[in-house]
């Protein structure tokens, strides 16, 4: 019996930084679905890879962070996908309140010294036209 020599194992990254280039623009998705026509879609898609981007140090904080932000893009989708208009501002508000909370996570992360203020800054601007584009669908 031959035995095939075992190879070192390189550790991988516990996240490592997604390329934006490797997220397709909004405009090119074809077919188009709802939540393709939403500009907060694409605000909530951009807010994912500013806080990914920030890499913040410390897991749990990390990991409410890019869950907060998951879900704001995934309720701009699923608000973009109701019919009725409660339905719609439901699940809006529930986005707008998951991208506060993203953004407060990566603040906290700043203050404690565990993510960079210059992501801090890119994370807050993103999080606050989010909000904004939000109220209004909510409305």
């Amino acid at each position: 019996m031959s035995h095939t020599p075992l190879r070192p194992v390189t550790p991988q990254p516990s996240n490592p930084p997604v390329p934006t280039a490797a997220l397709p623009p909004t405009t090119s998705i074809l077919p188009r679905l709802p939540h393709h026509k939403l500009v907060a879609y694409t605000v909530a898609r951009d807010l994912v890879v500013a806080v990914r981007a920030a890499s913040i140090r410390g897991a749990n904080l990390r990991d409410q962070a890019l869950r907060a932000a998951q879900s704001a893009a995934l309720n701009c989708a699923e608000g973009a996908g109701r019919v009725t208009r409660a339905d719609k501002a439901r699940a809006f508000a529930i986005a707008r309140a998951e991208a506060v909370e993203a953004a407060a996570a990566v603040e906290i992360a700043a203050l404690c010294g565990e993510a960079a203020p210059e992501h801090l800054a890119e994370v807050l601007r993103l999080a606050d036209r989010l909000v904004a584009l939000l109220t209004g669908l909510v409305r």
